[in-house]
């Protein structure tokens, strides 16, 4: 069993029409939505069972998602089940639940039967009917399940909102008649925040507190009024206090307000503890008196206080006067309340059987004497001097300053300096704080203050002299070498030695040169009548320059007008061939023309007529695909509406769009 359930994790239950609306848009989507003319009646057969069996499998998922996690009375803590009782009532909860179960069962076995049906279907008529009849029959049982699935998506908001009580942790239970001061107590001890009002069944549901006592976590539970009649007649507000009451291993905390306020007289009250006193058995119980902010315990009257006495038949019930007001003895009844449910906690542990088990594993050793012999005990003088000064009232040695006392005194953390040096060990006390020199008799102090740094001096100048001599060693090698040339390998090496060097300039100077130059394209040209009023005013003569540029354009201009003659009359002859009319354009078109001709892209590297028609009629083919789909051209790949609404929405006659 349970103890705690997590009703807040519950899945939402969609109501019934959205239910089938999720369904077959999960069908329609999922899997294949057309036939072929060239399909054998075995492959349409397995296309409609996948349609069916699908459909199946998603309505009893979300079926067993709903029937798992909604919680069964009988695994939860009676608490809870009892509290969903007096809610929701048990046989409408179980009913509910019990339908949803049966029309998984029945979803189950139309998929089944529809399916058999469908693999002995002749033709693609017969199973597509089928499985619109398996469909529908599911979708027509899921919506007579409307009621069920709208009552439990309330129980499940419902539940959502209920507080998280624990049944088994160390609880404080609060009760009382209605306006008695339960809810101001709650929010006093706790973080709660219960609202208050002076009016009766200002709280009509439980409320849940916390707060820590002796470094563990408590909750206290603030319940609704109870009133003083039969349980038949107690309406569903006063039966959760009832239901906690019952259920919970709580300290129940019972508020009396002897100053009457609330509106009941001290004997109704009575009456009532008296009433539900069975609720109270083998649980600690603690009878407060509030309001004495109002009227003093010694201001109540003789009966009523004798009535009062008369709750305290037990030997583990106390009563405690307290006021919300002044919080005059508030601290008092919540440490006595704990103690009282610890202790009765811990009494509880040792008579089950479990602590029986546990004491049958411990074993206790009783020390024996081994003789005669008395031995007293051993006290150091030290100690027994001590002793002796402070009976004489003598003034002992203080006891030991701590680090953390001088850190107190002299400023706390951050402004205190811890002093190391008054643990330094030297041969005089004295030095401990004298300021140690940099330079002492014209030497640095930190030379001295390794032992071994005079050795490792001498090590190192003899390394130093070690290396010096081989240096010489090898400059003299290399004068030597020097000296044996003779003076025509001594030319050779100097032109050489200058060469390098020379090298060496020219790659530094290219280096600054490795950067891409900027191709002619990019460069933007200068017009001849630019080019002359630079130069011009520079003093400079363009009369050669201009005349040379209008040269060049002259021969150019002649070139092109030659070749399009030769293509006009190219284009001729290719039209008296094919037998067509040549009217006096041709003519037209040798004459020269001021206007430049376009090209075109589409008639680019075609050299004759004939060529540029084929063209045209081999791309006209090639479109004409594309243009019948409505597409803008062969890359165009959007389709307009994955999820068309008029395939999904609407009922569907005989006869009319079967799609499904």
């Amino acid at each position: 069993m349970t103890s705690h359930h997590k009703f807040k994790t519950i899945t939402p239950v969609p109501e019934a029409k959205d239910f089938i609306d999720v369904i077959l848009s999960k069908t329609q989507r999922k899997t294949p939505t057309v036939v072929h003319r060239g399909y054998k009646i075995s492959r349409i057969r397995s296309f409609y069972i996948r349609k069916v069996k699908f459909t199946q499998c998603n309505y009893h998922e979300r079926l067993t998602i709903i029937l798992t996690e909604f919680p069964r009375l009988e695994e939860i803590h009676p608490f809870y089940a009892d509290l969903m009782n007096v809610l929701y009532s048990r046989d409408h909860y179980k009913l509910a639940l019990g339908q949803l179960n049966t029309a998984r069962n029945l979803i189950d076995g139309i998929a089944k039967d529809y399916i058999r049906m469908i693999k002995y279907g002749d033709s693609l008529y017969r199973c597509k009917q089928l499985k619109r009849a398996a469909l529908g029959r599911m979708c027509t049982l899921m919506r007579k399940m409307k009621a069920s699935l709208g009552y439990l998506e309330q129980v499940r908001q419902h539940l959502s909102r209920l507080p998280d009580i624990d049944p088994t942790t160390r609880t404080l239970l609060i009760t009382g008649y209605p306006n008695v001061g339960k809810s101001s107590f709650i929010n006093k001890i706790s973080r709660a925040d219960v609202e208050v009002q002076n009016y009766a069944f200002t709280t009509k549901s439980l409320f849940v507190g916390h707060f820590d006592y002796q470094y563990h976590r408590w909750q206290v539970i603030d319940t609704p009024g109870i009133l003083d009649h039969p349980l038949e007649d107690r309406n569903t507000i006063e039966m959760q206090a009832i239901t906690a009451l019952a259920h919970l291993n709580a300290c129940v905390l019972f508020f009396v307000d002897i100053s009457e306020e609330c509106g009941y007289t001290i004997q109704q009250q009575v009456s009532l503890f008296h009433n539900i006193k069975p609720l109270f058995s083998n649980k600690p119980l603690v009878v407060v008196c509030n309001k004495i902010d109002l009227k003093k315990p010694e201001e109540v009257e003789p009966e009523d206080q004798a009535k009062i006495k008369s709750m305290l038949t037990g030997k583990k019930t106390k009563m405690f006067p307290m006021s919300n007001v002044t919080e005059e003895g508030i601290h008092q009844v919540k440490s006595n309340a704990c103690e009282v449910l610890l202790t009765h906690r811990v009494q509880k542990k040792l008579r089950s059987s479990r602590a029986a088990s546990v004491m049958n594993r411990l074993s206790i050793q009783r020390p024996e004497p081994r003789d005669n012999k008395q031995r007293g005990t051993s006290i150091p003088q030290s100690v027994l001097k001590s002793r002796q000064a402070k009976a004489n009232g003598m003034v002992t040695k203080a006891p030991r300053s701590t680090e953390k006392d001088l850190e107190l005194r002299q400023g706390g953390p951050g402004v205190y300096n811890h002093d190391q040096r008054k643990y330094y060990m030297l041969k005089n006390p004295n030095w401990k704080y004298d300021v140690v020199p940099e330079i002492l008799d014209g030497k640095n102090v930190a030379d001295f203050v390794d032992p071994d740094i005079e050795k490792k001096l001498q090590e190192l100048e003899a390394e130093e002299d070690e290396l010096q001599k081989k240096w010489e060693k090898q400059q003299e090698d290399i004068m030597d070498d020097d000296h044996q040339l003779t003076n025509e390998e001594q030319d050779t090496l100097s032109k050489i030695r200058t060469k390098k060097s020379i090298m060496k300039q020219e790659q530094r100077m290219n280096k600054s040169m490795n950067s891409a130059r900027i191709p002619r394209s990019r460069i933007a040209p200068k017009s001849i009548q630019t080019m002359d009023k630079e130069l011009g005013g520079l003093g400079l003569d363009t009369s050669r320059v201009r005349a040379r540029s209008v040269a060049a354009e002259t021969s150019r201009r002649s070139r092109r007008d030659k070749r399009r003659r030769a293509d006009v009359e190219d284009e001729v002859k290719a039209a008296k061939k094919a037998g067509m009319e040549v009217d006096g354009g041709a003519a037209r078109g040798t004459s020269t023309s001021r206007v430049a001709k376009r090209n075109r892209r589409d008639e680019a590297g075609m050299k004759t007529l004939a060529q540029k028609q084929k063209a045209a009629k081999l791309k006209m083919a090639a479109e004409k695909k594309w243009k019948s789909e409505a597409r803008k051209g062969a890359a165009d790949r959007r389709v307009l509406d994955l999820k068309p609404k008029h395939l999904n929405s609407g009922k569907s006659g005989i006869g009319k769009r079967d799609w499904r």
